[in-house]
C-alpha cells in the first residue's frame, strides 16, 4: 500500500511519528525507515493528511531539510517514507554551481520533478559513498541549487552513467554490484545497448520481428554485394555506436555501375564519394578501421518531407504502475547531404503536426509508431537483462507505409525536446524517470522476488 502525503517536522516533541489514520495495518507499527535507515519508535495515527516527525527522529534517519510529499509504505511492523533515489553518474566537478560539469542542467531538471512526483531524488558517484557508515554524501537540486546533505544509501538506484567506457569501470561495476546484492536495492535502467545483440534477441520474438531491417555483422565484402544487390543500399554502422557517429551509407547505381558512400568526416562535413568498385570503396573510407566492430544493415526507403529523409524519435518510460506507455514522438529530418537525422549532421527536429499536414495521416503514424514502440518496448524488457525503465527508439517508416527499427537506446539522448512544441514531453518523461523508482520501491517491499530474480 502507498500513499501520497505532506511531511512535517516538528521542533517541539520528541520520539514522535504520526501517520494517517486511514493508512491500515494488521499488525502494530514500531520501525520507521528512510532509505536503508531504519529506527524503533512508537507511531500514532491523527486524523491530518499529512506525515509528521519529531526533529531528533528526522535527524537519525538523516532526512534533508527539502520540503516535499512523500510517499509511504506500510512492511510488516516498518512504516517506510520515500522514496529516496539515487542517480548514479559519474564525472564529477569540484564546482557546486556546475558540479557534473555541462551535464548539470540536465540533471537539475530531472531532479526539479521531485516535488510533483512525491519522491526525493539525489545525484551521487562512486566517491560520495561512505561504506563504513552506510550513507552517501548525495547532491541535491532544491530551490534553485546544488546542495550537498548526508543520506543514508536509497530505496533505488536510477543509472545515468554517461558512456560504455564508464560503464566498463571496475570500481563502477563493483559498486552496482555490492549495492544490489548486499543492500537488496534495485537499480534500473543498467547498460547501453549493442544494436547486434538488441537484433539478435528481438529476432527471436515472431510478434515484432517484422519491424527489423535485415542486419548482420559484417564478415566479407561479398555480404555488401549481396544487400546491395537485393536493396540498393545498406547502411555500415558501429555496433557501439551512438550520436550517429561512425555510420556510412553505401548505394550501388545499376545503370552506371557505381558505387557510392555518404558519411560524415571528422571535421563534421557531409561527403558523397563516387567508388567505381567496392573494393576501391572499403579500401579508401574505411581504411585502418576494425570492420569486426562494425555491421551492415538493409538500407530502407524512407518517407520523405522536402526531399529529406524522415525518422522518428519515440520514447516510452514505465509509468507508477509498471506499464510502459509512449511519452514523446518527433519526426527528424535529415540534414542536406547527411547519411543521419542527428541534429549535429544539420537534421531537424519537427513535430508530427508539422510534418504531416493531414489530420488523420497524422492519427495514423502516431497510431503506427506507438503501437511498434510499446510492442518493442515490451520485447525488449523480457529479452535484456536487468530493470528497463525508460526506452528511446529511433524508427522509420517506409514509401509502403510499414514500420522499422534502426536503433533502441537504454539512456536516450533529450535533442527532439530543442523544439519548443515538444517541452511538456520533456517534463513528462522526466517525471516518469522518477516515478517508476515508486513503483520499484513497493515491488522491492511487497513482492522481492520479481525484483530479484
Amino acid at each position: 500500500m502507498k500513499k501520497y502525503f505532506p511531511l512535517e517536522i516538528l521542533d517541539h516533541s520528541h520520539q514522535k511519528v504520526c501517520i494517517p489514520s486511514q493508512i491500515k495495518s494488521n499488525v502494530k507499527l514500531t520501525k520507521i525507515a528512510f532509505g536503508t535507515h531504519m529506527i524503533e519508535t512508537e507511531i500514532e495515527q491523527h486524523n491530518r493528511q499529512s506525515i509528521s516527525l519529531s526533529r531528533d527522529i528526522a535527524e537519525k534517519l538523516l532526512l534533508p531539510p527539502i520540503k516535499i510529499p512523500m510517499h509511504l509504505f506500510i512492511a510488516n511492523e516498518t512504516v517506510i517514507i520515500g522514496p529516496l533515489v539515487g542517480v548514479f553518474t559519474s564525472g564529477f566537478t569540484p564546482f557546486l554551481l556546475r558540479p557534473i560539469g555541462e551535464r548539470s542542467l540536465f540533471f537539475a531538471k530531472l531532479l526539479s520533478v521531485k516535488k510533483s512526483v512525491g519522491a526525493l531524488p539525489f545525484i551521487f558517484g562512486e566517491q560520495h559513498i561512505n561504506w563504513e557508515q552506510g550513507t552517501i554524501h548525495g547532491l541535491f537540486y532544491h530551490l534553485d541549487g546544488w546542495k550537498t546533505y548526508e543520506v543514508p544509501f536509497p530505496n533505488v538506484v536510477y543509472d545515468r552513467l554517461p558512456n560504455r567506457k564508464t560503464e566498463r569501470q571496475t570500481s563502477l561495476r563493483l559498486v552496482k554490484e555490492r549495492l544490489q546484492s548486499e543492500y537488496m536495492i534495485p537499480w534500473y535502467n543498467p547498460g547501453f545497448f549493442n544494436k547486434l545483440d538488441v537484433n539478435d534477441r528481438l529476432q527471436q520474438n515472431e510478434n515484432i520481428n517484422t519491424f527489423l531491417p535485415e542486419t548482420y555483422a559484417f564478415s566479407s565484402f561479398s555480404d555488401i554485394e549481396q544487400m546491395l544487390s537485393k536493396y540498393g543500399h545498406v547502411f555500415i554502422k558501429p555496433m557501439n555506436g551512438s550520436l550517429g557517429l561512425g555510420i556510412h551509407q553505401i548505394l550501388f547505381d545499376k545503370v552506371e555501375g557505381s558505387y557510392f558512400c555518404r558519411y560524415r568526416d571528422l571535421t563534421g562535413q557531409n561527403k558523397l564519394i563516387k567508388f567505381s568498385t567496392l573494393e576501391s570503396l572499403m579500401g579508401r573510407i574505411f581504411k585502418g578501421k576494425n570492420l569486426n566492430r562494425m555491421l551492415i544493415q538493409q538500407g530502407i526507403y524512407l518517407l520523405r518531407k522536402d526531399k529529406r529523409p524522415v525518422d522518428f524519435r519515440v520514447h516510452t518510460n514505465k509509468d507508477e504502475k509498471g506499464n510502459w506507455i509512449v511519452t514523446a514522438i518527433a519526426a527528424k529530418l535529415a540534414g542536406a547531404g547527411s547519411v543521419t537525422t542527428h541534429v549535429k549532421s544539420g537534421g531537424v527536429i519537427k513535430t508530427i503536426e508539422e510534418v504531416f499536414p493531414e489530420i488523420e495521416e497524422q492519427k495514423e503514424v502516431k497510431r503506427k509508431l506507438a503501437d511498434a514502440a510499446i510492442k518493442l518496448s515490451e520485447a525488449l524488457e523480457e529479452s535484456m537483462e536487468g530493470i528497463i525503465g525508460e526506452i528511446g527508439f529511433d524508427l522509420g517508416i517506409d514509401r509502403n507505409g510499414a514500420v522499422w527499427l534502426f536503433e533502441a537506446n537504454s539512456k536516450p539522448g533529450r535533442s527532439i525536446f530543442s523544439n519548443p512544441q515538444l517541452r511538456e514531453y520533456d517534463l513528462l518523461t522526466r517525471k516518469l524517470s522518477l516515478s517508476f523508482a515508486i513503483y520499484l520501491t513497493e515491488r522491492a517491499i511487497s513482492q522481492p522476488e520479481e525484483i530479484f530474480k
